[in-house]
């Protein structure tokens, strides 16, 4: 039988036409829109524009086509000239002062109240001292002090008097006050004092115990007495102090009168200032090696303003992308500080997180980071269920310290989370978070491929256009444009469809640029988009050179030429990453009488993967339907992909395994200048596989090497034809006889073109024509299955055969 002729050139590699663009060079084009996401961009505009409650998004699709370029223009261009939101700042709770106040101004004046705090603390370490140092201020301490020393004098003058009275007198020692007896103005000594009579004696003894008594009494109203003068001398300072304090306080107020919270913060501040005048008066600047304070003393900074959010110098709502989804880096932290040998804190050390960042507007984060990252998904669920941003640290949450820290007032959260993720993600989530549903109810599902047209082709050169500008690359002229959107269409891996794979795109312009300036040219031409393809391939295709190089010096026995029975080329991918390329693989099958059962070697030996066996049990089911619909499967065979060491999944060798398994029964030698691929079906369909152009072009690149005859070729399933973007060379081969592709619908077609016999096909009685593949099979399982009726019946004579009597 000639073989039928094999796919024109034509089919096998589909053209962009050049002439369609009405450009010389993207130079001209001012295009630079979103290509054929429609549907994600109007779940997006929905969800930006919906504010309830849960109706945060999740943006879906593959990495690389650009999701967060996209999402982050269309949210940018969205909030433009809207209002910023306000400023958020936290200041010290003077009743509390573990527990800092957040305190909302509107947008800008954050940063004005923190200069005015600032510029308040410095006049008060000013104003207070001078205040303190007036000759006025002096004056009344001493008024006050001399009315305390004048009560004192008193009390003890009219003592003194009442003891000279009784020939005594009160003198000073270095232990206190002690009484004395005197004669002549002198105090007696201890042996005149002696010589006195008994009872004079014992009347200095009791006349002192008496005054002791009442010296006693008058040191114990000294300590009231000073504490009055204490107190005389506090409220003095305490009114000198409001004195310069009060009207530094109220220019503030007066300023900031429309928000209470600061109000309400300066009254309290007033009262702490005046409390606390010590820390004013007289002293120096405290030393600052870690340059974090504003240069007062540690003491001093309870009276300035944590500016956590500025919103001063924003334009429009913000859009924030954090890179690091850490727990803090959401939520915000307290940090600490070491001071004589201990960790210390205060207000000024709380650090905002992306969510104090992103409120009132929009936060963006890659899903898998977040997820990936401890505690960190559980926080963002918290904040958003709560709507509210509160500050703690993993150890206060989960009781792993009981040191005292900070606990910062909660800050209202309103914004909108988008998370970007593959679908992989985006279903598992679905499926066991049941939270995800409730707080993500937005779905933006980007395409990974958009159709054909040449309405596309035009949209795909303005992307290509903007591409080049922000890249600051040479402009591509139309014949390179057309270049490119071929190869999309390659990568796509499909004629009618274009791949918006940017990020793989953008590397090819970066490169096609660089050949192009490297050959002294100020625009790209196809043949630099041809050279930047070709060595890209040429950076990563040592495996491939090695695997291929095995074939040709026959240490992996792949045949080329002549016929072989039972034995056949499969075509099988392997994906190294970033390239992926294809090999031949020889499959091989034996076949015997049995019982129906079909051994397939991979699955045996722990090497076939679960579709594989698939594949192979689906083809057994083929075998009996048709070929035993009226006697059993009087078979067993044997099916095994030879000099194979890893692991075999997928289904797109079954029609190989078929073929070869019906050469085996049929004794019909293959042509082994042709290769297979395909998934058959019950019914012998021929279904359509992955990978198809890089398994031609593997076999192809063998036969090349060995020598093409004219005879080679591939065959493929029909249902793969919009697929085919073939390389150059070898459409040629093709063009010029030399190499061939076989498109096919059923496993009969590919049979008869590997056997160059007719499959045949059953006729009114239901019999295949005599000499055909499959009559030839049919009747070798019909000689299997009569053997072994005979070898079911019991000898003639009665005895069982090893019974038999001499």
């Amino acid at each position: 039988m000639n073989r039928p002729k094999g796919l024109a050139p034509e089919s096998l590699y589909t053209r962009c036409d050049p002439a369609q663009f009405d450009f010389e060079t993207t130079a001209e084009l001012s295009g630079g829109g979103i290509l054929g996401q429609e549907r994600a961009m109007e779940a997006l505009q929905f969800g930006v524009g919906i504010r309830r409650e849960g109706y945060n998004l999740f943006v879906l699709g593959p990495p690389g086509i650009g999701k967060y370029s996209v999402v982050r223009h269309y949210l940018e261009r969205d909030t433009e000239g809207a209002a910023p939101p306000p400023d958020w700042c936290y200041l010290h709770n003077f009743d509390q002062p573990d527990r800092p106040r957040a305190v909302m101004l509107p947008a800008g004046r954050g940063q004005a109240l923190r200069k005015d705090m600032e510029r308040l603390v410095d006049d008060l370490r000013n104003a207070i001292p001078v205040s303190f140092e007036t000759e006025e201020y002096h004056t009344r301490v001493r008024e006050i002090e001399e009315t305390l020393k004048d009560r004192r004098e008193q009390a003890l003058a009219g003592l003194s008097t009442e003891t000279e009275a009784r020939g005594l007198t009160l003198i000073r020692t270095p232990g206190g006050f002690a009484f004395a007896p005197e004669r002549d103005g002198e105090v007696l000594k201890p042996e005149d004092y002696e010589r006195l009579p008994d009872e004079e004696r014992q009347r200095i003894e009791a006349a002192v115990e008496e005054l002791q008594d009442k010296l006693a009494n008058v040191l114990r109203q000294a300590p009231g007495w000073q504490r009055e003068s204490r107190d005389r001398i506090k409220a003095l300072d305490r009114e000198v102090a409001l004195f310069a304090v009060g009207h530094l306080i109220d220019e503030i107020k007066k300023k900031y009168q429309d928000i209470a919270a600061i109000a309400a913060h300066l009254d309290a501040m007033q009262d702490d200032v005046i409390d606390n005048l010590q820390e004013f008066r007289g002293q120096e600047e405290a030393p600052n090696p870690l340059g974090i304070t504003l240069g007062e003393d540690p003491s001093l900074r309870r009276y300035q303003v944590n500016l956590l959010i500025d919103h001063g110098r924003s334009q429009g709502l913000p859009v924030i992308y954090e890179d690091t989804p850490l727990y803090q880096n959401l939520v915000g932290r307290v940090e600490h500080l070491t001071r004589m040998g201990a960790l210390v804190t205060d207000f000024t050390l709380i650090k905002p997180g992306a969510l104090h960042r992103a409120n009132g507007g929009y936060l963006i984060l890659d899903a898998k980071k977040l997820l990936t990252e401890p505690y960190a998904w559980e926080g963002l669920k918290r904040a958003l269920y709560a709507r509210e941003v509160r500050i703690q640290s993993l150890g206060q949450i989960y009781s792993y310290v009981s040191t005292v820290s900070l606990e910062p007032e909660p800050i209202p959260l309103d914004l909108k989370v988008v998370l970007l993720g593959d679908r992989s993600l985006y279903y598992l989530l679905q499926s066991y978070d049941p939270d995800f549903a409730e707080l993500f109810k937005v779905t933006a599902e980007f395409e990974d491929r958009v159709e054909r047209t040449r309405e596309n082709d035009r949209l795909y050169a303005g992307l290509l256009a903007a591409l080049a500008r922000r890249e600051d690359l040479c402009p591509l002229d139309r014949a390179a444009v057309a270049r490119v959107i071929e190869q999309c269409a390659r990568q796509a891996e499909d004629a009618e469809r274009l791949s918006v794979h940017l990020s793989g795109t953008l590397d090819l312009l970066r490169e096609s640029d660089y050949w192009a300036r490297q050959a002294g040219r100020a625009v790209i031409v196809p043949a630099d988009v041809q050279r930047a393809l070709d060595m890209q391939i040429r950076r990563v295709d040592r495996v491939r050179e090695q695997a291929q190089e095995a074939i040709l010096r026959d240490l992996v026995l792949i045949d080329t030429t002549g016929a072989r029975v039972g034995q056949v080329n499969a075509l099988s991918v392997i994906d190294l990453g970033n390239f992926s390329f294809a090999l031949p693989t020889r499959v091989t099958a034996n076949a015997r009488m049995g019982e129906g059962e079909i051994i397939d070697v991979e699955r045996e030996v722990d090497l076939g993967g679960a579709i594989h066996s698939k594949g192979v049990m689906i083809l057994t089911s083929l075998l009996a339907a048709r070929y035993a619909q009226d006697r059993p499967l009087s078979l067993s065979a044997s099916l095994v992909f030879e000099q194979s060491y890893g692991l075999i999944d997928g289904d797109s060798a079954s029609v190989t395994e078929f073929c070869a398994l019906v050469s085996a029964l049929a004794g019909i030698p293959l042509d082994q200048r042709l290769a297979v691929t395909g998934s058959v079906n019950q019914h012998g369909q021929v279904q359509a596989i992955g990978g198809v152009n890089q398994k031609i072009e593997g076999f192809f690149d063998i036969c090349r090497a060995r020598g093409l005859d004219g005879g080679h070729g591939a065959i493929i399933p029909v249902s793969n034809l919009a697929h085919l973007m073939l390389r150059e060379d070898v459409v040629e081969a093709v063009r010029a006889g030399r190499f061939h592709v076989y498109a096919v619908g059923t496993a009969d077609e590919a049979i008869a073109l590997l056997a160059g016999v007719p499959a045949g096909e059953r006729d009114g009685l239901g019999d295949y024509p005599a000499g055909s593949v499959n009559r030839l099979a049919e009747d070798r399982l019909r000689e299997f299955a009569d053997l072994r009726h005979e070898f079911a019946k019991p000898p003639a004579d009665g005895y069982e055969h090893d019974d038999v009597p001499a």
